[in-house]
């Protein structure tokens, strides 16, 4: 078995249209430094953008979706304030606020513990009742295996943008739960500082 571990951080936002979007913005991991968007359509359908033919085999292999496309995906971040995401088809800015009473009490736990498989597989239970749709750990596609170790989170309080030229609106829940995989992003939309670990 191989383990891969990709260290970032994860936004998650709904909007007013009933699009909702999940960036991956991943500074270290086995394929470089990149970023790459989950998007689904208010009519369910779920798009990955990637921003290279590795990375989209990689995602699309762990994750599901109805297309793919290959777009430069940038991200401008202006730390512990905004995010700025483009490409081709998504202008999307996000605005956080406070770091939440879940980011407080993640940054009591030790990193070194917090990122651990086994930290993953027991926090999970209390994952799934406290944060709907969310899991720490479980399968994923091609027989893989996946953990989620979060260090922090914080609230996104604002959102402007538009995909695929049609205006997003304004913020909203994560509401329903986007169908990439076993695991969901929060409702409450927010940013995730977290360590993703990859058995295959």
């Amino acid at each position: 078995m191989v383990r891969s571990r990709f260290r970032g951080e994860i936004v998650g936002v709904g909007s007013d249209s009933g699009v909702r979007i999940v960036v991956g913005r991943w500074p270290s991991s086995p394929l470089g430094s990149f970023a790459d968007v989950m998007v689904e359509t208010a009519d369910g359908h779920r798009v990955l953008l990637a921003p290279s033919t590795e990375v989209a085999e990689f995602v699309a292999a762990t994750y599901s979706f109805d297309s793919v496309r290959l777009e430069d995906v940038r991200v401008d971040v202006t730390p512990g304030r905004r995010w700025s995401v483009r490409s081709p088809s998504l202008r999307l800015d996000v605005t956080f606020g406070k770091r939440t009473l879940l980011g407080r009490l993640l940054r009591l736990v030790p990193r070194r513990i917090a990122e651990s498989p086994a930290w993953c597989t027991l926090t999970d239970p209390v994952a799934r009742v406290v944060l709907r749709g969310v899991r720490t750990r479980g399968s994923a596609g091609g027989g893989r295996r996946e953990w989620y170790g979060a260090t922090d989170h914080r609230a996104v309080i604002d959102l402007s943008g538009s995909f695929d030229a049609a205006d997003l609106g304004g913020l909203q829940p994560v509401l329903p739960s986007p169908r990439f995989g076993f695991s969901s992003t929060p409702a409450r939309p927010s940013v995730t500082r977290v360590v993703t670990t990859v058995e295959w």
